[in-house]
């Protein structure tokens, strides 16, 4: 079963040059009922390639399907893996093969799951294109970015302890330790030196007994050492321990670094009776995936819980 990936982006405005958020969340209901009635001139729009969307409904809700349509000049076959048969696949005027992506608009923060179909299927700055190409919504000029998390460096001051630092630095950013102390500091330097022009990846943890507390605390002191450099790394985060006077210690793991924010997920493409769900599975997978990760996406874009 193929691992897909799932993006998350948002839909913002572009006024005067500058991407500003769009305050109240976006009517996505009113648009995919009026895309599903419309006929495929109004929801197509070509540019370096023609892109089409289509409405399905799944479990009461309406998805987008984004599909990019092969160039007729693109040579198709079809190959019988059992007899060896090649056919070649001919694209007339009233017909055209797709590449497919599934979208889904989540009910918060104008933000939208992406599962491309495959590596030229329409991506989300073809999703901006076409949203913009059609109209949709008139006198606005949209902009889709991913959706990254915050850095959340600041919890390090508040922090008691640090159970688990897992940290990526690439060659260029080990010049930065140089003259920095402290445990992190000095393995990630030696390894640089050591091995030259590499990167290292290290990962630390201290078990969850009362007499390694002084641990804990020695190696949050060490990660605070070098947090202006770790902001700047490939991947850094930390599980943190906070202490409650009235209460046992709260762990949080937190990102110290920005990144977008994605999920892989297994998407079947057929069911037991060989029939074809692979739509079904992705609309499931991005939803999972949405549910999963929605504290940090709320988070991201500034969509708190009501």
């Amino acid at each position: 079963m193929k691992e897909r990936t799932v993006g998350f982006y948002e839909v913002v405005v572009t006024k005067e040059g500058e991407a500003q958020r769009i305050p109240e969340l976006m009517d996505w209901d009113g648009m995919l009922a009026d895309l599903s009635r419309a006929p495929v001139a109004a929801r197509s729009f070509e540019g370096d390639s023609q892109l089409v969307g289509t409405v399905v409904t799944y479990g009461e809700q309406d998805h987008l399907l984004l599909h990019r349509v092969k160039d007729a000049g693109e040579w198709l076959s079809v190959l019988n893996f059992d007899t060896g048969d090649l056919r070649e696949l001919e694209q007339s005027a009233q017909e055209g093969y797709l590449d497919t992506s599934v979208v889904c608009f989540l009910p918060f923060g104008n933000v939208v799951g992406i599962m491309q179909g495959g590596v030229s299927a329409p991506s989300h700055k073809a999703l901006e294109t076409w949203l913009n190409g059609i109209q949709m919504f008139p006198g606005s000029q949209l902009q889709i970015r991913p959706v990254v998390t915050h850095a959340e460096v600041e919890k390090l001051k508040t922090a008691s302890g640090a159970s688990r630092v897992e940290v990526k630095i690439m060659a260029n950013k080990m010049g930065a330790l140089a003259n920095r102390s402290g445990g992190l500091a000095r393995t990630l330097r030696v390894a640089g030196e050591a091995y030259g022009e590499i990167s290292v990846t290290m990962i630390i943890s201290v078990p969850k007994k009362r007499e390694l507390k002084e641990h804990r605390e020695h190696l949050l002191a060490d990660l605070a050492a070098i947090s202006d450099v770790v902001t700047g790394a490939e991947r850094a985060r930390a599980r943190l321990v906070f202490s409650d006077p009235g209460g046992p210690e709260q762990s949080r793991m937190v990102e110290l670094v920005e990144h977008s924010i994605t999920a892989k997920k297994r998407v079947p493409a057929t069911d037991a009776e060989g029939r074809s769900i692979r739509i079904v599975s992705a609309v499931d997978a991005i939803l999972g995936a949405a549910a999963e990760h929605e504290d940090v996406l709320r988070l991201a874009v500034d969509a708190r819980s009501s």
